[in-house]
Parts: C-alpha cells; structure tokens; sequence
C-alpha cells in the first residue's frame, strides 16, 4: 500500500455538541529534529469513552500529554472545556492523568499516596480525608488504606493511582495504558470497573492501549494512528450499549469489531513501515 505522509483514510463526520477536548491542527516536533506528530484535528465530546490506538511510535502518548498541558504543541492550539489547556482552572473543570506504572511513594500509605495532589493543592486536611475516603471506596479499597504499597498487587497498585485520580474529582480522565503491565483476567477486571467509575462519575476519558480488545470493550470511540509521522488515520464508533459485560466480548458483534479494528492497524502499520522506508 503505497502511502505518503500526508495521506489519510477517509474519516467520519462528527461533530460534537458539546466539546470536552479540541485538538486544533495541533503537531508537535521536538528539538532534536524528529517529528512526533502532524497536525491533529480531534474534538471528544463530554461524556465520551474515547480510545486512541495504534502502531508503537504513533504519538499516541504525546497527543494526551499535549491535551493535558505536559507537553506544547510546536504548532497549532489544544482547548479543554472550551479554554486553551493552561486556564482550564479558569473553566471551573478538572482533569486527572493515570499513567502506565502506579508511580506510587513506596514508604507512604495508600491514603496518604492518594491524598499527595490534595496536599500539593493545600486542601484542607478535613475535606481532603473525607475526599480519600471515597475515592478509595470507588475503587474498592477502603479495606486497605493503611497499606504500604509493596503489599499490594500489580492490580491494586493501580486502583490506587486510579483513585489518586479520582480524587481530585476530575471531569476528563487522562489515562495512558495504564492497565497494560496486568495479567488479562486482572485487567479484564479493572476494564469493567472503569466503565463503572466512568457512568458512575460522569467523566470523559481519553485512554491509551495496544490492545485492540480492550479498545472495543471499553470504547465509544476508537481513533486509530500511524507513525512516522504520527497522525489520525481512521476513526470507529462503537455503539454498542452499555453496561458492557464478559458476553459482550464472545459476541459476533464483538468480533466484527476487532476485526475492523485490526484490519486498521494493520493498514496503519503498512504505512508506517512505508513512509520510514
């Protein structure tokens, strides 16, 4: 398949009626020459499940960071509830970021871990327990708010950087593979407890995976990318209902599905290799 780097697969039209996040012809090249991402034109609406997937090298990461603020576009404007990424405090809104390892302080305890972006806030002490409590309630950890870390599994370990999340009481959920380094059953688990929190919550969450099942399970959305430069190629609605179970998942509908999905990535991969050649 022969595709330059500017070419894209057609892409659906949608427009959403209230925009959480818009990507505006946003790229990014770093100093030393290698460029990450062509312009991106994204809009996620408010309440969306939407999941970026796509090849390694793709900007799959850099675009969230972008949307978070961690990273600057080079050219080309990100806003968050309607306002540029760095006055999102002004919008009266929040969002957290879950990254792909816990990232937890080893000599502290679960509470005090998921209490951290409290206290760097300066809330008070009162409100920011009352706040712990229920986020460790959420992701079914009350039980275990003593805990160092080390006693905890994999799994655990990331509901608590998931609560550390929710704590802040964010509407846009940032997470970057975060269940990635997790056996299947233990990240099957925790999908479906996502979805939960993300009903539950009312929350739009941007996700990040390699895993093109999981990307189906979970998405309202999915955004598949190439690399080399990184851009959108395809999008996907999955609109399917939600609650989402285990039978969902041996559907034939399921599988039609993934099977898009990795004819997609597949293409992407293809041009990827294409253009680095």
């Amino acid at each position: 398949m022969n595709a330059p780097e500017s070419a894209t697969y057609d892409l659906p039209t949608r427009v959403a009626s209230t925009p959480a996040v818009e990507v505006l012809s946003a790229e990014k090249t770093y100093p030393n020459g290698t460029r990450a991402l062509m312009p991106v034109d994204l809009t996620i609406g408010e309440g969306e499940f939407v999941t970026l997937l796509g090849p390694s090298g793709c900007g799959k990461s850099t675009l969230l960071k972008m949307v978070a603020g961690m990273l600057e576009p080079t050219d080309g404007r990100l806003k968050v509830f309607r306002k540029p990424v760095q006055q999102i405090e002004s919008s009266g809104r929040r969002m957290a970021f879950v990254f792909q390892s816990p990232t937890l302080m080893p000599w502290a305890s679960v509470r005090t871990n998921v209490r951290l972006p409290l206290d760097l806030a300066g809330v008070p002490r009162k409100e920011a327990e009352a706040r712990v409590s229920e986020a460790l309630d959420l992701v079914g950890l009350e039980k275990f708010a003593s805990a160092l870390p080390r006693a905890l599994s994999g799994g655990m370990q990331m509901r608590v950087s998931i609560a550390r999340g929710l704590v802040t009481q964010p509407d846009l959920l940032l997470m970057d593979e975060p269940f990635g380094a997790l056996d299947e059953i233990t990240r099957h688990k925790l999908d479906a407890e996502l979805l939960d929190l993300w009903r539950e919550k009312k929350l739009t969450v941007i996700f990040v995976t390699h895993s093109i099942h999981e990307a189906v399970f979970l998405s309202s959305r999915v955004i598949m990318m190439a690399a080399r430069p990184g851009r959108v190629v395809e999008e996907f609605e999955i609109p399917e209902p939600y609650p989402r179970t285990a039978d969902f998942m041996v559907s034939p509908q399921f599988s039609r599905y993934a099977k898009k999905l990795q004819d997609s990535l597949l293409r992407a991969s293809t041009a990827a290799d294409e253009v680095a050649a």
